[in-house]
């Protein structure tokens, strides 16, 4: 059956063994609310379950970008799908919405069962940790568009949140102090600065290991997922007032803090109130890239901020801790209308 089919590039028999191979991962990300409709034509969730008076839906939607080139490269495969979740939770996160479920988008050139398992496996992986289902997703066989050995990964995540509870700085004030949660390395922007100094450039071998690194395999390191801040954040909601939230992606500091600000408003920021992963330094060191650039394209260690008033800082990082997150004070809001990153 489909000869003709097959022969144009697209393997419907290998569609359905990647599907049967997902729907182990998929059955795991199952939360309250989650309805049985993989394989139906829309994904089903129940937002009744939740018992919201006024819901607001919150949705985010992401790549991972030519990161996947790093894994392409390392033919590792099974943590680029958490990125992808990753990039979308977070977002949704900042504006107080709980992500309630993900779905996600598959293009390949050829479709490798065994790959796109291992795909779907670090999307289940996202979701676990994010407590989000997964209900749903799409895998697209598309010869001629992409190279056999190479795909894209995209995600959809919608996130829901009482109105009045909704974060969009109305409280935010002079003054406030900003809590940056640490970020577990480059995570998923900024990949196309990241091969170009280290692999065009400088021609390193991400296969090999490197001093400055600890003596870790260099694409180990750059594959390293993005960290998803849900179950921490989530923790503080009823617990403390949070004023304000950016996730720093794209952009870094300079595009992403003042997102989460009102007009003329500013903030300082003190980059050795937090740790910074080595591999920013090896990577401004190879690239010869000015500081400031640094800060405006990588999140070079803080992943989270958010913004609190004085009298909360110890209750929030105290709550962080027995949440097992690690949190530093690492500036404060001001009247500036400015992000100042002190170095």
């Amino acid at each position: 059956m489909a000869e003709q089919y097959k022969q144009a590039g697209v393997n419907l028999e290998a569609g359905y063994e990647s599907v049967r191979r997902i729907q182990s991962h998929v059955g795991r990300t199952k939360v309250k609310g989650a309805m049985d409709s993989i394989g139906a034509f829309g994904g089903m969730f129940d937002l009744s379950a939740y018992h919201f008076k006024e819901p607001v839906l919150v949705s985010g939607t992401d790549g991972v970008g030519t990161k996947l080139m790093i894994a392409f490269e390392m033919n590792k495969h099974d943590t680029i799908g958490i990125d992808a979740v990753a990039m979308c939770v977070n977002d949704v996160l900042v504006q107080g919405a709980q992500p309630i479920y993900f779905l996600d988008y598959i293009a390949v050139g050829e479709n490798h069962p065994e790959v796109i398992e291992q795909i779907v496996k670090g999307v289940a992986d996202g979701c676990v940790q994010s407590e989000a289902a997964l209900i749903g997703g799409e895998t697209a066989e598309m010869p001629d568009m992409y190279d056999v050995n190479h795909y894209d990964v995209a995600g959809f995540c919608v996130g829901a949140v009482e109105k009045s509870k909704l974060k969009d700085s109305r409280h935010l004030k002079v003054g406030d102090v900003l809590i940056g949660l640490p970020s577990t390395g480059v995570h998923s922007n900024g990949f196309s600065l990241v091969r170009k100094v280290l692999f065009k450039d400088n021609h390193l071998d991400p296969h090999a290991r490197y001093a400055e690194l600890d003596d870790q395999v260099l694409g180990d390191v750059l594959l390293t997922p993005t960290k998803i801040y849900v179950k921490p954040v989530k923790s503080l909601f009823d617990k403390v007032d949070i004023h304000a939230m950016s996730h720093i992606t794209g952009g870094g500091f300079y595009e992403n803090v003042p997102r989460m600000l009102k007009d003329g408003m500013g903030v300082t920021i003190d980059t050795k109130a937090f740790p910074r992963p080595k591999i920013f330094d090896f990577i401004q060191s190879y690239g010869k890239i000015e500081t400031k650039e640094m800060y405006n394209v990588f999140n070079m260690g803080l992943g989270f901020v958010m913004a609190v008033d004085p009298a909360d800082v110890e209750k929030t990082q105290s709550l962080l801790k027995a949440a097992g997150q690690e949190s530093y004070v690492v500036g404060a809001v001001t009247d500036t209308g400015e992000v100042d990153v002190q170095w």
